[in-house]
Order: C-alpha cells, then sequence, then structure tokens
C-alpha cells in the first residue's frame, strides 16, 4: 500500500495512492492517522476495503502536490558504504559494522521543492537512498522483529556538500544544510514489497548516474533496524537512511556534481520517483 501526505486548498493530508487516484483518508475513521497506524496490518487492511469500496474521497494524482511523509523527522540516522560498489569505488574495504553518521531533521524537503546550493560549498553532490520509516518504537529489536516497527519505506536523496564534509573530517554539516534532504514521493507498507531486493536508480537531466538494487547491501534494512535500535531507542518518525550505490558525481572521473538548473530524480521501484530541481542558494 502507498500512502501520501498531500497538499490540496492548504495544509496536510494522508492519503493511499492507486495507480492515477488518490484516496483521501479524510473520510476515514481516522483522518489522519499516525505512524504507528501504518505500521498495523489491521489498519492497512480496513483502509484497504474502504478503497476497494469506493467509500472514500478521491482526487487525481495531478490535482495534488505530494509533501514529505515525515515532515519533521525526530533524527536521521544515515549509513555510509553500504553497497559493495559504493565501496569498491572509493577503494574501500568492505565494512564489518554499519558506518553511521547523522544528518539534521531540518534538512527535509518535499519531492518538487527545491534543493538549494549554498554559495560557501562548490561541491553538491547527490545519493539516492532506501528510507527506513519508523512506526512503532525500537529499543534493541532483533532483525526478525524489525518489520513490526516499520511504518514504511521511502525514497530519500542524501544530498551531500562534499567539500564541508571532507573540510570538517565528518559528516554532520556537509549533509545537513537545508534542503540537503528531500523526501517522498510515498510511504510503501506491505503489498509484497521487500526492502532488500529493489531497484535503486539517479538520474540528473534525465541521463542515469546510479543504477543497483538493494541485494547488494551489505547490512540489509532488517539488520539496520537492530544495530541501531541497540544503540539507541529509535521512535516513530525516525529515519534510518540505508546508504547509497556506486556512481556518485564526487567519485567519477572526473567529477560530476550538481549545478543550478539540474533536475534530480531519485527512484526505486516500487515505491516512486522523487524529483526535485537544483537553485542557487543565494
Amino acid at each position: 500500500m502507498k500512502f501520501v501526505r498531500y497538499s490540496a486548498g492548504g495544509g496536510g493530508h494522508w492519503g493511499v495512492l492507486d495507480s492515477d487516484t488518490v484516496h483521501s483518508l479524510a473520510d476515514a475513521p481516522i483522518r489522519s492517522p499516525s505512524l504507528q497506524d501504518v505500521a498495523a496490518e489491521s489498519y492497512r487492511s480496513h483502509v484497504g476495503q474502504l478503497v476497494s469500496e469506493g467509500a472514500l474521497t478521491t482526487h487525481h494524482v495531478d490535482d495534488v502536490r505530494a509533501v514529505a511523509p515525515v515532515p519533521e523527522p525526530g533524527k536521521i540516522v544515515c549509513v555510509g558504504m553500504n553497497y559493495r560498489d559504493h565501496a569498491e569505488e572509493q577503494d574501500e574495504e568492505i565494512p564489518d559494522k554499519p558506518l553511521l553518521f547523522g544528518k539534521a531533521p531540518t534538512a527535509v524537503t518535499n519531492p518538487g521543492s527545491p534543493i538549494r546550493a549554498p554559495p560557501e560549498i562548490d561541491e553538491v553532490d547527490y545519493e539516492v537512498e532506501l528510507g527506513v520509516v519508523i512506526g512503532r518504537e525500537a529499543y534493541r529489536v532483533d532483525a526478525a522483529d524489525a518489520e513490526d516497527h516499520i511504518a514504511g519505506y521511502t525514497v530519500v536523496n542524501d544530498v551531500s556538500g562534499r567539500d564541508a564534509q571532507f573540510e570538517d573530517g565528518q559528516f554532520l554539516r556537509g549533509k545537513s544544510f537545508d534542503t540537503f534532504a528531500p523526501l517522498g514521493p510515498v510511504l510503501r507498507k506491505g503489498d509484497g514489497f521487500d526492502p532488500n531486493n529493489a531497484d535503486v536508480s539517479l538520474q540528473v537531466n534525465g541521463e542515469t548516474k546510479q543504477s543497483s538494487n538493494t541485494e547488494e547491501f551489505i547490512f540489509d534494512a532488517y539488520e539496520l533496524v537492530e544495530y541501531v535500535s541497540h544503540a539507541m531507542t529509535l521512535r516513530p518518525g525516525d529515519i534510518i537512511s540505508t546508504g547509497t550505490p556506486g556512481g556518485v558525481g564526487i567519485f567519477r572521473d572526473p567529477p560530476e556534481l550538481l549545478e543550478p538548473g539540474d533536475t534530480v530524480e531519485a527512484e526505486i521501484d516500487g515505491i516512486g520517483t522523487l524529483s526535485n530541481p537544483v537553485v542557487d542558494g543565494a
């Protein structure tokens, strides 16, 4: 099931996307579901029944504007070098444990909204990633139980200011400029979606830069929930951004980095395409 937060005539609403139709949950018993609701199979089954019965108001997808499924995450935990091909393009050894870093929640922006290239940053890069959105509090959970704590999956573009990242010797500032975390377009849960076997790709101005499958994960989505939750409590709305495949701009020869005027499209099969223009942040 594809849950979508959308704007239509002001404000944010929840709906279910089915092909080119958005079924508004404003008519449902729970008009504004929590992420814990979305994580529950019983809730999704009830919503599915309402959709099949035609009991909900509908909008054509072109008549609404998708917004980030989690506009204010509590925290964004990112994973470095979690695809084998990304480790190889950096000539790095495969890590024994997940490499974690943080991204400021204020970096989140909506599908279609501009990525603002800061005037002090010369090396703005792209990274398509699968985002794991927590729906139920998770503390020291096992990988086998992780799915029960997940509200769904979305697309994250982990935009990076490489010069800040390399200058600082750590990732927080370079990853956290405002608009550096486009998120969306939907939150996918259930219906057989496998987070550990999904095609991922990214295009800049229509040219493919990244193309892989989450089968290439070094640590899969459930193992990451286990690892992170053994270090910190994960709460509803927290996001784990699971790492990016090879093909990022900074490691191309020569580097191919983002410029104002570019359009970036990050896509995960079964979730959708997250498209954002790049503009001059000055």
